[in-house]
């Protein structure tokens, strides 16, 4: 029987690792790897840069303690930190699944909370009220965005002020051009298989509108798949569209 190709999957912001529990449920991945961004459900070092340079760095470190190449899976920030990955080491995965391709769209817009935390002052004065409050506070704040349930309580509580410093640095690491100059390089991605998930009822498109998803997704050379009915917070709120595309991609590699 063949060895099972390692699923690594790595989530975004202001999650931890909580919000894979119903995909892997659903997929029977038992087996499965989780990765969090320092800052991001695990404290990040003193010395640690948490740009967007400093998360793709990371992220290749950790890949590159694996014996073989792996299937890699992103939500949010984490679709874009495996995006990194795709255009720059690709000996490092057999396959890659991003829901945040939009961001990486010429023409793609931060959204008004991202380019809030891009300024100096209203920023650190937002991620105060968004991850300093009581965990009643921030539970408020993910359910507000869409999360709801056991799995929306387990990422409150990894919600601090640690993470709100990792927030600020990271957004304006990326503040426009740099995603849009990143985008440029697209098409080195397409030299492993991708998959671009999109979930048709974000309306916050805050990874992006639909049509940026299909635009880099092209540029990628990514399939595409089409989540219908699910939003942003599809980990959460109903990871069967996913679960189901994911299984149907791999299947198609493992008959390669």
């Amino acid at each position: 029987m063949p060895t099972r190709t390692p699923l690594v999957l790595v989530h975004g912001n202001p999650e931890n690792a909580a919000v894979w529990g119903p995909l892997l449920a659903e997929l029977g991945r038992v087996d499965a790897v989780t990765l969090s961004p320092p800052g991001f459900g695990v404290p990040a070092p003193a010395d640690f840069a948490a740009t967007v340079d400093g998360y793709r760095d990371w992220l290749t470190d950790r890949l590159e303690q694996f014996r073989t190449p792996v299937d890699l899976v992103g939500h949010d920030w984490g679709g874009l930190h495996v995006a990194q990955i795709a255009m720059t080491r690709p000996d490092l995965i057999r396959s890659w699944a991003s829901d945040a391709l939009g961001v990486l769209a010429p023409d793609y817009v931060w959204h008004e909370r991202a380019r809030v935390w891009q300024q100096e002052g209203p920023g650190e004065e937002s991620v105060k009220q968004i991850f300093g409050g009581s965990l009643q506070d921030r539970l408020a704040v993910v359910e507000n965005i869409g999360m709801t349930g056991p799995t929306a309580v387990r990422v409150a509580a990894g919600m601090d002020d640690g993470m709100g410093r990792a927030v600020l640095t990271l957004l304006r690491s990326a503040a426009q051009p740099v995603m849009a100059d990143a985008g440029r390089g697209l098409s080195a991605a397409a030299r492993r298989p991708g998959l671009a998930l999109i979930a048709l009822e974000d309306v916050s498109a805050a990874s992006g509108d639909v049509e940026q998803h299909r635009t880099a997704a092209r540029a990628a050379g990514a399939e595409i798949a089409e989540l219908a009915g699910v939003g942003h917070w599809w980990p959460v709120e109903n990871p069967r569209p996913a679960a189901r595309a994911l299984t149907e991609f791999w299947g198609r590699l493992d008959q390669a």
